[in-house]
């Protein structure tokens, strides 16, 4: 494209990138998708720019171009989803383990993959002004010209939106020091094969969902139930040793989980996990190598 500044030194574009991909990759749940939807959006502001488009504030411009080519992919992919093998899950995230608590309540309500996946349930325009409106703030005057639909119809799809996912929303465990505590125990009793310290880990009603997207071994429809979950997870423990995987726990989505790197240092799986009430709720782990290419090597 002529005549465009450099997106890696352009500092407006540095800025703004952040809020640009929260946005994107929490409408989307692909990181690789999220990313290039944020590269268009630049495209088309400095195109906007150099056509002489009066633009008051670049970074509301910004917001709603983003906002609005998260809605029209969603419309696309929307078929790709119903076809898709196995379960869906998003692509993974690595997020900042060492956050304040502030920031991670914030990660747990909005960028969890328990809530990513709920957010399936919504029409684009729906997830669109439900995450402007109760994930980053904006008044419905403000979402009306993000997605360029009026303020009431705005509050029309919100209404629809809480509705939807209100009965799905997930409840985690507040206290972070316990989510993490729990968190080492179940990954170490993973790596010793222990079935009965997982099954102790693990609520009733615990559900284990994997994504393999057809592409890597991965169960079709979600294991429920405490004694088959761990009799599931204690199984990988010998093919651990066979394949030299490493297991490196992270926050995940801002959730406790880890990556599980071969012996080559390529991820070969991402595990999250979902605390409450001082047990193991769910297991999502993500397999499809599709969705783990940004995550070239497990992270130090």
């Amino acid at each position: 494209m002529p005549n465009l500044p450099d997106l890696r030194t352009d500092e407006t574009d540095v800025s703004l990138r952040p809020l640009l991909f929260s946005i994107a990759y929490r409408m989307t749940g692909s990181v690789t998708d999220a990313e290039d939807l944020v590269q268009e959006t630049y495209v088309r502001v400095h195109a906007a720019e150099r056509d002489g488009t009066q633009i008051e504030s670049r970074r509301a411009y910004a917001c709603a171009v983003v906002s609005r080519l998260s809605i029209d992919y969603l419309r696309s992919a929307r078929v790709r989803r119903e076809q898709y093998v196995g379960e869906w899950l998003p692509e993974p995230i690595v997020t900042d383990r060492s956050a304040d608590p502030e920031q991670q309540a914030e990660l747990s309500d909005s960028l969890s993959m328990a809530f990513l996946v709920l957010l399936e349930r919504l029409t684009p325009s729906e997830r669109a002004v439900l995450l402007l409106r109760d994930v980053f703030g904006y008044g419905f005057d403000e979402v009306a010209e993000l997605i360029d639909k009026s303020a009431a119809a705005c509050r029309q799809l919100a209404v629809r939106a809480r509705e939807k996912v209100q009965d799905g929303k997930p409840r985690f465990e507040t206290s972070v020091e316990k989510r993490w505590a729990l968190a080492e125990r179940f990954f170490a009793a993973i790596e010793h094969g222990d079935t009965e310290g997982l099954a102790g880990m693990l609520a009733e009603d615990v559900v284990l969902y994997g994504d393999g997207g057809g592409k890597a071994p991965a169960r079709r429809e979600p294991l429920r139930g405490t004694s088959e979950t761990a009799r599931f997870l204690a199984s990988f423990s010998p093919r651990a040793d066979r394949e030299g995987w490493a297991l490196t726990l992270v926050d995940v989505n801002g959730q406790p989980g880890a990556v599980v790197s071969g012996g080559d240092g390529a991820t070969v799986a991402v595990v999250s996990l979902d605390v409450a009430m001082g047990k193991v709720q769910a297991v999502r782990a993500v397999v499809n190598p599709d969705k783990l290419g940004h995550l070239a090597e497990a992270p130090d």
